[in-house]
């Protein structure tokens, strides 16, 4: 029986893990339950798997949990993140905290030679070089449940990396793929995803294709490959997932149902399959698999994506950092759609390339190009 330390329990990829243990209880047990500020669901999810370690942000629920639980081990705040971070009686973790939050604590347990089952894009966006250099020093095994990257580590089983000639990204092109895309487009429809359930940010991303240019660049540092040589390709209905090109014209392309309990389960029980309650496919009743270009004027943050890999480790930090500042500004309303892939080119122009050597380094400029961001957008400088 494996023992599982989820971070980030309560959103989407937690609780879609949580649902993969529900159906293995035989193979399965939560030890650690990460969580943000969503107590109710967190005490939902203690009472159902009787964790050992429980992390929560605020004081304040902590001492709630305390009261409720005291054969638990009770987390919280910036020392808590560090400690429960730092402990190792777990066999797989699945990273899942949203945003830059989710870097220093995937870095701790790879540093520790943990299994982590990756969800969050922004710790290979931010820190890509440090994390891959650190599990290969400490003989840490890193695996992905994002769909697209779960399909090609699988399409890759068996296969050599230096036959890989294209890895094929596919994206499913989000709510404008075949609109206009104007400054009067509105968060409703912005977060109305045609194919998938997504967190907030999550779906506002895909709409902007920088979901997909996170996604290229956590590409080049998961399977060894060179910027030109990861293709993004749209295809709308979301069946395939993502396929690798080899060297002799072979295409090895992974299809199957849009359940993101799928990706999740292979992570947990790599390098084997579970069976699930999932529908499966039926290929006589999908008529085309038609795969498309994106329009890189159109969506301008893929565009940055792939500049800021030219450009060097700290855009691809102004990148991420910007983008998360001009994203949640666009969600309260405060700048217009298309005031996102402006203001990240005009804050990757202001800087001037610098070194990050460590993780610390990494998240204080990340919190540099916050601040700097906010302050443009308050001032109406970043359009």
């Amino acid at each position: 029986m494996k023992n599982i330390a989820i971070f980030g329990s309560t959103g989407s990829i937690g609780e879609n893990t949580l649902n993969v243990v529900r159906e293995n209880r035989n193979l399965f047990k939560v030890i650690t339950l990460v969580a943000g500020k969503n107590i109710e669901k967190l005490i939902d999810q203690i009472e159902e798997f009787h964790p050992k370690n429980v992390y929560i942000t605020k004081k304040e629920n902590a001492d709630k949990l305390r009261k409720l639980y005291n054969d638990i081990n009770i987390y919280y705040g910036e020392g808590g993140m560090e400690e429960i971070s730092q402990l190792v009686d777990f066999d797989i973790s699945v990273s899942a905290l949203v945003g830059i939050a989710g870097l220093k604590p995937t870095y701790n347990m790879i540093k520790n030679g943990k299994t982590v089952a990756l969800a969050n894009k922004e710790v290979l966006v931010a820190g890509g070089e440090i994390i891959m250099k650190t599990a290969k020093e400490n003989g840490a095994k890193l695996l992905t449940v994002d769909s697209e990257h779960s399909a090609i580590m699988q399409c890759l089983n068996g296969e050599e990396s230096n036959e890989i000639d294209k890895i094929l990204l596919t994206a499913s092109g989000g709510p404008f793929f075949d609109k206009e895309i104007t400054d009067n487009i509105t968060v409703e429809e912005a977060l109305n995803h045609p194919t998938w359930n997504m967190g907030k940010k999550v779906t506002i991303d895909s709409s902007t294709m920088m979901n997909k240019g996170f996604e290229v660049i956590e590409a080049k540092w998961l399977f060894c490959v060179n910027p030109n040589q990861i293709e993004v390709v749209v295809h709308r209905k979301s069946l395939v997932h993502s396929m690798v090109q080899f060297k002799d014209g072979t295409i090895m392309a992974n299809i199957g149902p849009k359940s993101m309990q799928i990706p999740i389960a292979y992570a947990l029980n790599y390098p084997d399959r579970l069976s699930n309650n999932i529908e499966k496919l039926d290929l006589f009743e999908v008529s085309d698999l038609k795969f498309e270009k994106p329009n890189l004027n159109k969506f301008k943050c893929l565009e940055l994506a792939y500049k800021a890999i030219e450009k060097g480790h700290c855009y691809q930090v102004i990148l991420n950092a910007a983008n998360e500042v001009l994203v949640d500004s666009f969600l309260n309303k405060k700048i217009k759609y298309t005031d996102i892939p402006k203001g990240i080119e005009k804050i990757m122009n202001l800087y001037e390339k610098r070194k990050l050597e460590t993780i610390d380094e990494i998240l204080e400029f990340d919190e540099e190009i916050k601040k700097k961001t906010i302050e443009m957008i308050n001032l109406n400088q970043i359009f």
